[in-house]
């Protein structure tokens, strides 16, 4: 039997767009008869977008419902928890900081009911300590089969077991230039780009939801993997697969 996962972009709050993914899924799932297999969200779910609290209480609660959802930790949810406990990122720029508007966190305190410049202090108080357990405790990648699901990437020849979650949550470059096989088809998200794109050793999901693009969905059965649209499957092939 071939294993199926389905799996979301990064969200950033933009919980419109996390509810029509999740209706894309719930159609797909009604047309090849599978009401189990796991949905994993690749991280970010907060920040920039209008309703960072919405999307972290919808994940929340669907999964203590029980839904097959697997929810991953994104460099933006790592720098909001951090921000709670009054810490900086240590990846993240000296210079920038985590309400700068570069990185949007002052949106996330805002749908909390905090203003955007609160302290963390301030905050902390905004924020339900259900939310911060949540967040704090997302796993950093899930392995189905041979298909890798991860926010960020992981550092190319280095086993799944000694990944850190600096590169797991951040990584760029060592990953994005890695041209030679992993051990895994890697699907993430964390570099937005136009459109969703197989280059062979992965597959890139983030197509820039937080900066008004869509919000990629899509389904992996084996390692072939389709884009989920209201139309149905589109294949995405890697290149010389076309």
């Amino acid at each position: 039997m071939t294993l199926r996962t389905y799996a979301i972009g990064d969200i950033h709050g933009q919980i419109h767009l996390l509810h029509q993914a999740h209706d894309l899924i719930a159609a797909d799932r009604a047309r090849v008869g599978d009401a189990d297999s796991p949905v994993v969200h690749v991280g970010d779910l907060v920040d920039r977008g209008p309703d960072s609290r919405g999307v972290v209480d919808l994940l929340l609660k669907g999964q203590l419902a029980g839904k097959p959802w697997v929810v991953l930790k994104g460099n933006h949810d790592r720098m909001f928890t951090l921000f709670l406990d009054g810490k900086h990122d240590p990846i993240l720029r000296a210079d920038l900081d985590y309400l700068n508007p570069r990185i949007g966190g002052g949106t996330t305190l805002q749908s909390y009911g905090a203003t955007p410049d609160a302290s963390p202090a301030e905050a902390s108080a905004a924020v339900p300590q259900g939310h911060r357990a949540f967040l704090n405790d997302l796993p950093g990648y899930c392995l189905r089969g041979d298909v890798l699901f991860v926010h960020a990437g992981v550092r190319p020849g280095v086993a799944l077991d000694d990944q850190v979650e600096d590169d797991l949550s951040w990584i760029r470059g060592p990953f994005l230039e890695f041209t030679q096989p992993h051990p895994w088809l890697v699907i993430h998200g964390h570099t937005n780009i136009d459109a969703p794109t197989h280059y062979g050793n992965r597959v890139n999901i983030d197509s820039g939801a937080a900066y008004g693009g869509p919000l990629t969905t899509i389904v992996v059965e084996g390692r072939a993997v389709f884009m989920l649209t209201p139309e149905g499957r589109v294949p995405l092939r890697a290149p010389g697969n076309a």
